[in-house]
Order: structure tokens, then sequence, then C-alpha cells
């Protein structure tokens, strides 16, 4: 991950440092990966996960800053689905080709995004301040277990469905196909397009209190959130149309991460929004909390 000419001096130098994280993290899960030749591609796959994850967990200590794992959720997936395709039999079929170019489009974008809000070394989310606030000296097993390992497991959960798409033991393409194709590339599009809002809103806002009420924004407090919910239920659709068995129980993947927004990151967020903007409760009661949805009276 290299920095971008268009950042300034200071944050250019912390994400070379996020870059050298990650390229030992790369290194670490290739290893691992030799190192287990032989073993399934889940199992192999899972361990390099784990190892790259721990990688990461290092360099956060280091910089006294979790957020150093936040674009991993991005990043590791393209090369853990590449890893499943090159284990397919034959030449990779047109139905896992969709699976890599839409998982590429979905990382590459949401990488750029956490980039393009990348602060420096200083800047760790909210969260996980309250997160340090609350456990004090245990703060950094807590963050190992909260903060890296479970986002960890999360992703690899989401991409289990892909395995027989990526594989090539499915039939030919069908109706299927196209609705998760469908799906999957309109999640990446709500959610590109709600970031982009966003960021449009935040660049020309002139009073701190405003909220974005325009746009997606109308419609949802979090379209964002519905926007990557969307992409991990698309990618599901794909291991259904593939292999129906492998679906019925990969489908935990797709419901953990709904269940990660919507039971803890929609709630945190608007707690903090509650307390930054007098309008937010006016806001929580009129507009739909994920689901872009007509606002009430």
């Amino acid at each position: 991950m290299s920095a971008p000419a268009f950042l300034p001096a200071g944050p250019r130098r912390a994400l070379a440092s996020v870059g050298v994280a990650y390229a030992a993290a790369l290194a670490v899960a290739l290893a691992t990966g030799w190192a287990l030749r032989g073993h399934g591609p889940i199992e192999v796959a899972a361990l390099a996960d784990i190892a790259a994850t721990l990688v990461v967990f290092g360099f956060s200590v280091r910089h006294d800053n979790s957020s150093l794992y936040d674009p991993y959720w991005s990043v590791a997936p393209l090369p853990i689905v590449v890893s499943w395709a090159s284990c397919a039999p034959a030449v990779l079929e047109v139905r896992g080709v969709l699976v890599i170019a839409l998982v590429t489009v979905w990382g590459v974008r949401l990488t750029a995004n956490w980039v393009a809000r990348w602060r420096g070394l200083g800047d760790e989310d909210f969260r996980y301040a309250e997160i340090r606030a609350r456990t004090g000296r245990l703060y950094w097993p807590a963050s190992l277990l909260v903060i890296h390992l479970l986002p960890t497991v999360w992703v690899f959960l989401g991409l289990l469905p892909t395995w027989p798409a990526l594989g090539g033991t499915g039939g030919p393409l069908g109706t299927l196909d196209l609705l998760a194709v469908t799906v999957t590339a309109a999640g990446i599009t709500i959610e590109a397009v709600a970031d982009l809002q966003l960021r449009r809103f935040l660049r020309s806002r002139r009073d701190p209190t405003a909220v974005l009420e325009t746009g997606l924004w109308r419609l949802s407090r979090h379209p964002n959130y519905f926007g990557e919910i969307t992409f991990w239920w698309g990618l599901w659709l794909f291991g259904l149309a593939t292999d129906p068995r492998w679906a019925a129980w990969t489908i935990v993947g797709p419901v953990s991460i709904s269940l990660l927004f919507v039971l803890v990151s929609i709630p945190w967020m608007d707690r903090r929004m509650l307390s930054r903007h007098p309008g937010w409760a006016e806001r929580m009661r009129t507009t739909s909390a994920l689901l872009p949805w007509p606002r009430r009276c």
C-alpha cells in the first residue's frame, strides 16, 4: 500500500508505515500457506488469515493505534479469493471470474475511501478510543480479540460462500447467478454513492452540527452500511447458485455481518451522532436506520 501523492507529507509517511505493516502481513500469510501446503485450501487460508491479522496487530501495538487494522477488512478478501481460485481443477469459470472482479472492485474502492479519510497515526477510530477508556490496562488483549480477530473471522465467514464458485464445482450460469451479480454490484454502488455524498457534504459543511439529509442519506441514516451488508449477501448468492447445500450453512457469514452492523455499528454510531448533533434524535424518529425508505411524518 503506497502513499498517494495527493496526501500531505505527514499522512503519506503514516500510510507508508501502514504499507510496511501490510507487506509484512502478506509475507507471513504466504509463508504460512507454503508451510501448510498439502492441507485443505480453506484451512490454509484461515490460518494464513489469522497469521496476517496477528502481524497487523503487532504493528497496531507498535504504533499504539488499532486503526492500523481498519483497511484489513477490505484488503484481505482479494488474496483469499485468488488463492481459492488457484485451487480450481481446471481453467477458472465465468462465475469465479465474476466473484474475483466484484471483490476486487469492492476492495479497491473501500480501501481508497479509507485512504481518503486517513489523517495519520494519531487518528484512531472513536470506537476504539471508547474501548480503550473502558478496558484500561486490558485494552490490548481486548483490541486483539474484538478489533482484530473477530472482524477477521466475520470476513472469512462472509467469503466462505464463494468457495464453490471459485473452485469450479457448479453447473452452468443461471438466473441465480444474474441475481448474485445484480445484488453484489448494487451493494458496491450504494456504498460508493453514499460515501461520495458524505465526503462532498463534509467538505462543504459550514455548520459542524449539520447532518447530511439529501441523496441516499435522506432515505436512510446509514446507507453506506446498507450497501456493505448487501455486498455480502450478494456473495452468498453466488454460493447458492453454485451449490445450495454449501450455501445452506455458509449463510452464517452474511447473517453475522448483518448482525454486526444492526446490533453494534448502527447503535454505536447513533449514540455518537446524538452526542454531537442536536437534530439527530428527530432524524432517528423519522428516518430508517438501514433500509432506504421514505421518511415517516
